[in-house]
């Protein structure tokens, strides 16, 4: 247990909050464990990432206390690495101080020592340089977060319909409600209910929008106008999510619940239609996976302008165990969101492949899980089109069995090139060093621009042939024309073999 205050305050490393049990949970829960959430039965047995992995327990957040010192993490961090565990977890972010960031360097440092930390990117999304401290890391293995497709929620009955709508912090129905839908237009669009209403909704379910103004305030409305329970329609892709209050006095009494964007355009035309909300919960499995998290921190880094995350996990709807004293009849279960869950995903596949490898170093491994990820599976929270950003999805999402299979690594695990000033016509270059995991081989290198404008890229030579645990040295150029269009612009350098991706890595740099 790592807190200055621990004298003064009596700190033990007991895990009194819930979130570092989750993150465990996710990391090394035992293979097929039996799982309920809230009275629901999950129809499937849970497994961690890497099931019955050694846990030790480095408690930078003992008793309630929120927020840690970078140097009570520090030392955790040193502790651990003392203490011969081959990956560290590090649900946690903060402010980032540029190069000279006291956690960055130690993440940096502890990945050359051969200890592999997953990071998490940060919660401080949407919107680039929003990455932070020490997910920012070079050597971090950071962690971007997007949605699993399910959640156990009250079933909705419309029209012969049944569609899962979640709760939060408001009031749930205690037995099943039965009453119209009332559909809340504002000139011919679902209203947001952000001010007073003018119709009466007496006797109504009513139907409105998310955005513009709190959950609180909206629902406060629909009460006002006389509504007997509120439905939230989500005005981004992916599943339904818990609504929060917002603290004010005198909050809604009435229940209410969110539902899908997907569900709008049938929901906004069953004006009137019987409406039944269940008390009775259930498990929804849908289609909504694999959707980038609005609130999941993007890069670039400052200062270097670095790509960051370096790869994608599950991190919204992330089923995973909490503390007993948090329900009832444990063993307890619960849903949670943030970078934080997505973390652990990947340092239980860290661990997987260290196991499977245990020769490798951990800039090895590190590179197994990033330069092997799906590039295309990410879809975009605001409409679900495909996210191709590298900058949101850094290579993509990691794929565990990939990461096991690598054929080869690469250090830098992506290629940036940092701020160009658009006047200035450079060009700059990056050495990439590719080490042969596998039986000799020769590889071809390409780069395929995906922006253009002014910035090209290149790669030589096209072909390295390596001996088995050798490496060699291939070199990523850049040239920005003067003038070349500002903003963002990417590229993939990808590695093959016998005409198959062996491994891929994001290509970036930023016109000024």
């Amino acid at each position: 247990m790592f807190n200055n205050n621990t004298p003064s305050q009596g700190f033990t490393a007991e895990a009194i909050q819930d979130h570092g049990t989750h993150v465990s949970g996710t990391v090394a829960c035992n293979f097929e464990t039996p799982a309920t959430v809230n009275g629901v039965t999950i129809p499937y047995k849970v497994s961690g990432v890497a099931p019955r992995a050694l846990l030790g327990n480095y408690n930078v957040f003992p008793g309630e206390v929120g927020n840690a010192r970078s140097e009570d993490i520090l030392n955790a961090m040193e502790a651990a690495y003392a203490d011969g565990f081959d990956v560290g977890n590090m649900s946690l972010g903060g402010g980032s101080h540029g190069i000279q960031d006291l956690l960055t360097i130690a993440v940096n440092d502890l990945d050359q020592a051969n200890m592999v930390f997953a990071v998490a990117a940060g919660n401080s999304g949407p919107g680039h340089f929003t990455v932070e401290s020490p997910g920012s890391a070079a050597r971090a293995l950071s962690a971007g977060a997007s949605t699993v497709p399910h959640f156990v929620g009250a079933p909705v009955t419309i029209g012969g319909r049944v569609l899962g709508a979640a709760s939060g912090d408001f009031a749930t129905v205690k037995t099943d409600l039965t009453q119209p839908l009332g559909v809340v237009l504002a000139s011919g669009s679902l209203s947001t209910a952000c001010s007073a209403l003018t119709g009466s909704l007496s006797g109504k379910i009513a139907l409105i929008s998310r955005g513009t103004c709190t959950f609180s305030a909206k629902i406060r409305n629909a009460q006002d106008a006389g509504a007997v329970a509120v439905l939230v329609v989500n005005n981004v892709a992916g599943d339904p999510t818990a609504m929060g209050t917002d603290g004010t006095p005198n909050q809604p009494t009435v229940p209410a619940y969110m539902v899908a964007v997907s569900e709008k355009a049938a929901l906004v035309g069953s004006n009137g239609a019987s409406t039944t909300i269940s008390a009775t919960l259930a498990y929804f499995s849908t289609s909504n996976g694999d959707i980038m998290a609005g609130f999941s921190s993007q890069g670039p880094t400052d200062v270097d302008f670095r790509v960051k995350p370096d790869v994608v996990a599950p991190g919204v709807n992330v089923l995973s165990s909490i503390p007993a004293r948090f329900c009832a009849t444990p063993p307890c279960w619960a849903f949670f969101q943030g970078t934080s869950m997505a973390t652990p995903h990947l340092a239980g596949s860290a661990a997987v492949v260290r196991q499977q490898h245990p020769t490798w170093s951990a800039a090895a491994v590190r590179s197994a899980v990033v330069n092997t990820a799906d590039q295309d599976a990410l879809r975009s929270i605001r409409n679900a089109s495909p996210q191709s950003d590298v900058n949101v999805i850094g290579t993509g999402r990691e794929n565990l069995l990939a990461a096991v299979g690598a054929r080869v690594a690469l250090d830098p695990v992506s290629v940036s090139f940092g701020a160009v000033p658009s006047g200035s016509g450079q060009s700059r270059s990056v050495a990439v060093t590719v080490t042969n995991l596998g039986a000799s081989g020769s590889f071809s290198l390409t780069v395929a621009d995906l922006t253009s404008s002014g910035v090209s890229f290149a790669v030589n030579p096209s072909t390295l042939t390596i001996s088995a645990g050798e490496s060699g040295t291939a070199v990523v150029t850049m040239n920005a024309a003067k003038g070349a269009a500002l903003n963002d612009h990417q590229a993939t350098l990808s590695l093959s073999s016998g005409g198959v991706e062996v491994a891929h890595a994001a290509v970036y740099t930023l016109v000024k």
